[in-house]
């Protein structure tokens, strides 16, 4: 699982789970036009057909679409088979609507077993996950413990991870909002997953 890549260059991906959602994601896509960069947003099937629209908006302002499965389920609990539909349903929404397969894969709640690696080694995803997960944004812990965590997580190659889905999403956007700025500010460059994995060292 990728928390981070090794490169030499101020790069910083950022990550949403859980969208799209209608009211807190075009906030976000606002923060990110605001300071030219790009994230990386790993959408659930089930949203995605409630706001196809919003998964197109994202594609063209140019930040990557990732899988989150279809349902959001514990995949360590699901067979292979079933494992494998979840990822392949919610691979072919994202395809038909913005004409490019997701490359990038994250399973929610951060649950895999070998099963999961299996599948995801035949479908030829990398599994993504975060550095800040101690941010526990989903929680609404409160505007400065999310910054407060993340901060501590800071540096080159940084996978951050954060939410525009399921309930109430704003205490996240506003410590994104600060967040981005302050990142910004230190001449840090805003970039997809992809594009942080391209620019990783060879251990």
């Amino acid at each position: 699982m990728f928390n981070e890549v090794c490169t030499s260059e101020k790069l910083i991906a950022i990550t949403f789970d859980d969208g799209p959602n209608p009211f807190f994601t075009p906030q976000v896509l606002d923060i990110f036009s605001e300071v030219d960069g790009k994230a990386t947003f790993f959408m659930i099937g089930e949203q995605i057909e409630k706001c196809p629209e919003l998964v197109k908006k994202a594609f063209e302002l140019g930040h990557e679409i990732g899988n989150h499965t279809y349902t959001h389920p514990k995949l360590s609990q699901l067979s292979c088979e079933d494992c494998f539909g979840e990822i392949e349903r919610t691979k072919i929404l994202i395809e038909e609507l913005v004409g490019h397969k997701p490359v990038v894969f994250r399973p929610p709640y951060l649950d895999f077993n070998d099963e999961t690696v299996f599948v995801l080694n035949q479908m030829g995803y990398p599994m993504i996950g975060a550095l800040n997960m101690e941010a526990k944004d989903w929680e609404m812990p409160g505007v400065d413990f999310i910054l407060e965590k993340t901060r501590h997580c800071v540096k080159n190659g940084s996978i951050l991870i954060f939410h525009d889905g399921y309930g109430d999403r704003s205490q996240t956007v506003e410590a994104v909002r600060i967040l981005v700025s302050e990142l910004t500010s230190q001449g840090y460059k805003l970039v997809t997953v992809s594009e942080l994995l391209s620019h990783s060292y060879a251990e």
